[in-house]
């Protein structure tokens, strides 16, 4: 069954143009990722410093590896001073009978 998975990130302001980059790095490593397919990254209208990623993933198993991936060797070590508040991570099935 595909995933989706919404990401949200919380971005000092005074640390968006440090966060840009980084994040086309790390977004370029996910998008390469087996099983991943589709980044979009979402930037509030009212505020750029708050962003929703979201990925598509061809099933759970999929997404399990990635986030495995990121908690070891693939670990993102600069993002952290970046953001202004914890990340948040909702995961959603994709319901093929509706």
């Amino acid at each position: 069954m595909a995933i989706t998975a919404l990401l949200n990130l919380h971005f000092s302001a005074d640390a968006l143009d440090e966060a840009r980059v980084v994040m086309r790095r790390v977004l370029a490593e996910t998008r390469n990722f087996d099983g991943c397919n589709g980044i979009e990254v979402l930037v509030d209208a009212d505020n750029e410093a708050r962003w929703t990623i979201v990925e598509r993933w061809e099933s759970d198993e999929h997404d399990r590896a990635y986030r495995q991936f990121r908690a070891g060797e693939g670990k993102i070590t600069e993002l952290g001073p970046l953001l202004s508040a914890p990340s948040q991570l909702s995961k959603f099935a994709t319901d093929e009978s509706l």
